[in-house]
């Protein structure tokens, strides 16, 4: 079983918590079936982390929950 991803079409978009002075920034690429492609905005040359689609949207939902 191949665990590769052929990311070279991604569209990638920044988190929108996002700012314009080169803060800890995230980027994830829609349209990948069942697993949502992440990486670090400043090195977007560098690794990327692959997440399965239900485990990111329990962490996304995670984070809009109040404390």
């Amino acid at each position: 079983m191949s665990t590769a991803h052929d990311l070279s079409t991604a569209v990638w978009r920044k988190s929108s918590y996002s700012n314009g002075e080169g803060g800890s920034c995230v980027e994830v690429a829609d349209g990948f079936a069942a697993v949502v492609p992440v990486r670090d905005s400043k090195v977007p040359e560098g690794p990327v982390l692959i997440f399965p689609a239900a485990g990111w949207a329990a962490f996304v939902e995670a984070l809009g929950r109040p404390r």
